[in-house]
């Protein structure tokens, strides 16, 4: 599958899942574009936004009066930033406010903001009057080029982190490169985990590209940061037509999760996620490596790439034994036994359980 060029620049990809299908469009200020977008699919003519209130401020106001323009009666709800936000209370306030407002299931529920807005709003849509019509407008590389594409939606509950939830699809996707401007240093470099990972799991010459151009990507230019996030969303598209409902291709997305996430686990979430996963695709290398699957000189290009980006590669100062404990109770463990996406090269990935414990500990403690 390839993207297909549009006037004036955006790309668009297509989500090719039967009746579930949609597009993904790219490019820069086309969120101003987003009430034509939903007059030209045919629904209805009331929308609710749901954002943050910094996202509100930067773009929502705007979004509003663009839809308004369009004909339709619009609200705006707000859900306070943060992660801890991202939850069944949440959803509920959220239900009793679109009941106010009078949403009926024609009702378009847009998703104004990063991933934490994307899986709470997706939720929601998908669970309110047993769902309502989705639209994503993701604001935030991670979001842009790996979450709002695919269909999870999820809230969290006590310790139960994106548990509860539902496959859902969108009508469509709108990704605004624009946004990309007024993200901190932390947010980009989150994103570019997720860029990076797309890369090593399913294209080579991406790699090359990122390689190449990181230092435009740093610069925002606007040309590059188009096609890291075509290429991204691209990759992530043809991942779900192949395995829509998560049951078998679709986990090569976990690359470097099954550490990563024992990482954020052990230093009780003080390693930010994407920190946590690039030390979990490094140390997957190294282990290809030391099973001479993956050959030492792309692991080195694999290290430096993520460096490069700002991403760590080295283990805090932490337990190795705890860490692989934690990685046992990983919702990808079957039988007892942990499952790991390793590379075989650059841009190709496969999944095994036959990793020892031993092997484990002896690249972790490599790494601190």
């Amino acid at each position: 599958m390839k993207w297909r060029l549009i006037i004036g620049h955006m790309k668009t990809i297509d989500v090719r899942l039967g009746q579930n299908s949609y597009n993904v469009h790219i490019g820069s200020g086309i969120l101003n574009q987003t009430g034509q977008r939903l007059k030209e699919l045919g629904n209805s003519d009331k929308a609710v936004i749901i954002t943050n209130p910094v996202i509100k401020k930067l773009y929502g106001i705007r979004l509003r009066q663009n839809l308004v323009d369009a004909g339709n009666k619009v609200t705006i709800l707000e859900v306070p930033d943060g992660e801890k936000h991202k939850s069944l209370e949440s959803a509920g306030k959220l239900y009793q406010q679109l009941a106010e407002f009078g949403a009926e299931r024609s009702t378009l529920i847009l998703a104004l903001g990063g991933g934490v807005i994307g899986d709470l709003a997706g939720f929601v849509a998908a669970t309110y009057m047993r769902g309502v019509p989705l639209v994503q407008l993701p604001t935030t590389l991670l979001a842009q080029c790996d979450s709002s594409i695919g269909g999870k939606t999820a809230v969290n509950h006590g310790q139960l982190k994106n548990e509860i939830g539902a496959f859902y699809q969108p009508k469509i996707t709108i990704s605004d490169i624009t946004t990309l401007k007024t993200l901190r240093q932390e947010e980009l470099t989150s994103g570019l985990a997720e860029v990076i990972k797309s890369a090593l799991i399913k294209d080579e010459l991406f790699f090359v590209y990122l390689e190449k151009n990181l230092d435009l990507i740093k610069a925002l230019d606007d040309n590059v940061l188009e096609t890291i996030v075509a290429k991204s969303a691209q990759i992530k598209a043809e991942i779900v037509e192949s395995d829509e409902m998560d049951m078998g291709l679709r986990n090569i997305l976990n690359f470097g999760h099954t550490i990563g996430h024992a990482v954020e686990s052990v230093t009780n979430f003080q390693v930010a996620h994407c920190q946590a996963v690039a030390i979990g695709m490094v140390a997957a290398a190294k282990i290809a490596s030391e099973l001479d699957i993956l050959d030492s000189g792309n692991v080195t290009r694999i290290k430096n790439l993520m460096e490069k980006a700002r991403l760590t590669t080295k283990l805090p100062p932490i337990e190795v034994k705890q860490v692989i404990q934690t990685m046992r109770y990983d919702k990808k463990v079957q039988n007892g036994k942990i499952r790991f996406v390793l590379p075989r090269n650059i841009g190709q990935v496969f999944i095994t359980d036959d990793v020892s414990p031993a092997m484990i500990e002896k690249v972790l403690e490599e790494m601190i």
